[in-house]
């Protein structure tokens, strides 16, 4: 054979292929006659040898360079192997086109015989490579490999290529026993990648715990992020994409997971700290092991409800007094820094969304504000959006209304008590439009589509009639002003009327007996007729403490321009009296206008407190005082609003809607509790429970107390019956 080292032309070449045919081809071997199977064995028997001279050559050759490479170490080693392997795989290849002859006809025949010894002559290099220098050397090399990465985990500048063509070799030499042609990653795996992967672990193992006794966790967790992105970085340089995970799992392991619990430890210090990006660093680094996250969301969970509570604590010094705004917004201030949070450190990851959601639910519903009464974050939320869609909320735009009120929906998220933010909201949206109080109709609209989206139509159902009652209401006016004007009744007031329908308002008949003056009256009378012309059959009740007006004071001396009073109907009637004479005692206010005292009593203390009338017996007035009207009232405003609420009448409201809210409550635990029963037709007592507050939780959360009591209530009426073993009948 030629020497490898001089190289070959196409003169040597074409020589040693022609050679090669010509003993394949040659019959010298066979003593006896010329015939077909002579032929053959003879073919065979050639190609047998030269396939054997051929494989004695390699493997002197290669024990050759075994004893060569003792002479080298480390890098001068690496060099060494990687020459080698570059002039042997390139001879390989120029030999086994040499010899196909071979490979077509011998090789290939033993092959199909299914001889697993025999490979083709580019193949036969390899596994003379494998076999006979590379177990001898694997191990040395694999070492010098480990010592360069080494150096470059240490921050030098290191010859990448060579381990990148090392890693090349270990994989060309994997080859299937079975199929010689199928390449595998045994030898890769086996030989580079499980030491370099060991290697990992103890190089980052040493580092981890001693950077860690010299520096602070957050500087570890920089430095575990910076090395796990050079690992990253090395796969691309001088690796395969293949050992990514295992190299990931591994680098995981010893840079993080057996850090993890130091990790955790000082992640409630970067929460009280609010460092921001440390907890990023932090999510980022956990987040790569299984678990890893689990303990941090239960610490922000309860560090964002103690926050939370905290929150409350600080506005909550007096519930009574507490301002809806303020409380409303002391919730919204928490939610929305944890909300950023959760969204910039954490990836806006469901799960610390839950924890969020999960904290803002508990403090929202169960806080120093709430120990007072456990409907008063639905109460306050309520009032707040009353305040925003009022006219009277000033300076805020519809822009800002509208994302003002999506921020109410964030908090009404977390409501646990729906049905009380739904009773307290329906009565101030009724004051609001009958009051035609409302800021926009639009804002109206939008806020009833929020809460719609949320808690479905049934929910808002009532608060759609009550718009649908006020235009139809406005079409009315318009009929009933046509009316007038065409008949022959005369002049009557500037008056508007709103029929409101009594399953959907929230409204309550007037707690007095009540004479109206008698302009209103015969105004009222008119209406009564024109509507009942339209409507036969349908019973009008009027709702005289809703009732108001505009009366002008024409008495009052030194006045540049007569005053108006906008006042309640009951003050109206008082004030109208005065037009008969300039005083009149309480009981004779009380027998004409019919009042009673709670009635009575507030409309004249407004009166005293405006000036508007005196009285004999002092500010406060009473049984036994006479009234008498000021002739020099003075007001720096010539229009006077005297038509506000008393805030026993408030107080006395909010109980009274509190009332309401229980007896509904109860008659939606026995509607759903009959439901389910209708349904199942029998059901264990627990089970029954069980159900009955899955269907009303969207609602409220009702205490399994008062679903016993409704059972009861239930058993009673004979809707339910008891049967055996702790089970109830549904009675059709």
């Amino acid at each position: 054979m030629t020497n490898l080292h001089s190289g070959l032309n196409l003169a040597d070449y074409m020589k040693l292929y022609t050679t090669v045919h010509n003993f394949c081809t040659s019959q010298k071997a066979v003593s006896f006659n010329s015939s077909s199977l002579g032929n053959h064995r003879g073919a065979h028997l050639l190609g047998e040898d030269l396939y054997k001279l051929l494989s004695e050559y390699l493997t002197q050759h290669l024990q050759g360079l075994v004893q060569e490479s003792n002479r080298h170490t480390e890098e001068a080693l690496l060099a060494f192997y990687i020459r080698e392997w570059n002039r042997y795989t390139n001879a390989a290849k120029y030999i086994h086109h040499i010899f196909r002859y071979l490979n077509r006809h011998w090789v290939k025949r033993e092959m199909d015989e299914g001889k697993k010894s025999v490979y083709d002559v580019y193949t036969l290099h390899l596994v003379k490579w494998r076999d006979v220098l590379f177990h001898s050397v694997s191990e040395k090399v694999m070492d010098s490999v480990l010592k360069l990465v080494e150096k470059h985990r240490n921050g030098e500048t290191i010859e990448y290529n060579q381990i990148k063509l090392v890693v090349d070799s270990f994989i060309s030499l994997g080859l299937d026993e079975n199929d010689s042609h199928k390449p595998t990653l045994a030898v890769y795996r086996f030989h580079f990648e499980k030491p370099f992967l060991d290697a990992t672990k103890v190089f980052y193992t040493n580092e981890s715990k001693q950077f860690l006794a010299e520096n602070s966790v957050v500087e570890y967790m920089k430095k575990a992020e910076a090395r796990l992105e050079e690992e990253e970085n090395r796969v691309q340089l001088y690796l395969i994409g293949d050992i990514i995970i295992q190299l990931k799992k591994a680098c995981n392991q010893v840079l993080i997971e057996d850090h993890s619990n130091l990790l955790r430890d000082e992640f409630q210090v970067l929460l009280d700290n609010d460092r921001e990006e440390d907890m990023a660093r932090m999510y980022s680094l956990l987040s790569r092991i299984a678990g890893g996250l689990d303990p941090l969301r239960a610490k922000f969970e309860n560090h964002v409800r103690k926050a939370g509570l905290a929150a409350v604590a600080k506005v909550a010094s007096d519930a009574e007094k507490l301002e809806p705004k303020v409380y409303v917004d002391a919730l919204l201030e928490i939610h929305t820094q944890y909300q950023g949070l959760v969204k910039r450190a954490f990836n806006d990851e469901p799960e610390f969304t839950r924890s969020l959601d999960n904290a803002c639910r508990e403090f929202v519903n169960r806080n120093e504000v709430c120990k007072s009464g456990s409907n008063k974050s639905p109460e306050l939320l309520a009032k707040y959006t009353d305040i925003l869609l009022r006219k009277s909320s000033t300076g805020v735009e519809d822009g800002a209304l509208e994302e003002t009120l999506t921020q109410i929906m964030t908090v009404f998220k977390y409501i646990e008590d729906k049905d009380v933010f739904q009773k307290f909201y329906s009565r101030m949206l009724a004051r609001r439009l009958v009051h035609s109080n409302s800021s926009s109709d639009d804002a109206e609209t939008s806020m009833i589509s929020k809460l719609k989206e949320a808690c479905g139509f049934e929910y808002t159902s009532k608060l759609q009639r009550m718009f649908q009652d006020m235009q139809i209401s406005k079409d009315l006016n318009t009929g009933f002003k046509e009316h007038v004007q065409a008949s022959i009744e005369g002049k009557s007031l500037d008056s508007t009327y709103s029929v409101l329908g009594t399953g959907f308002w929230p409204l309550t008949a007037p707690g007095t007996n009540f004479n109206p003056p008698e302009e209103v009256a015969q105004d009222c009378e008119r209406f009564t007729r024109f509507y009942k012309h339209k409507h036969d059959g349908r019973k009008l009740t009027w709702l005289w403490q809703l009732c108001k007006g505009d009366v002008k004071a024409n008495y009052v001396r030194n006045a540049k321009m007569p005053y108006t009073f906008s006042v309640s109907v009951y003050q109206m009637a008082i004030l109208l009296l005065f037009n008969e004479k300039l005083q009149n005692t309480y009981e004779e206010i009380a027998q004409t206008t019919q009042l009673n005292n709670d009635a009575l009593d507030p409309a004249l203390l407004v009166l005293l407190k405006a000036k508007v009338l005196t009285s004999d017996s002092g500010a406060k007035g009473g049984p036994g005082s006479t009234y008498s009207l000021n002739l020099d009232f003075k007001n720096k405003k010539y229009r006077v609003n005297l038509n506000v609420g008393m805030k026993s009448e408030t107080k006395q409201e909010e109980a009274e809607t509190n009332k309401t809210i229980e007896e509904d409550r109860k008659l939606l635990l026995q509607s759903a509790i009959v439901r389910i029963m209708k349904a199942r037709k029998k059901m264990k007592h627990q089970q029954l429970v069980s159900e009955t507050i899955n269907q009303i939780r969207s609602r409220f959360v009702p205490k399994v107390a008062d679903i016993k009591k409704c059972i009861e209530i239930l058993l009673d009426k004979e809707y339910l019956e008891r049967l055996e073993d702790d089970e109830l009948g549904y009675l059709a």
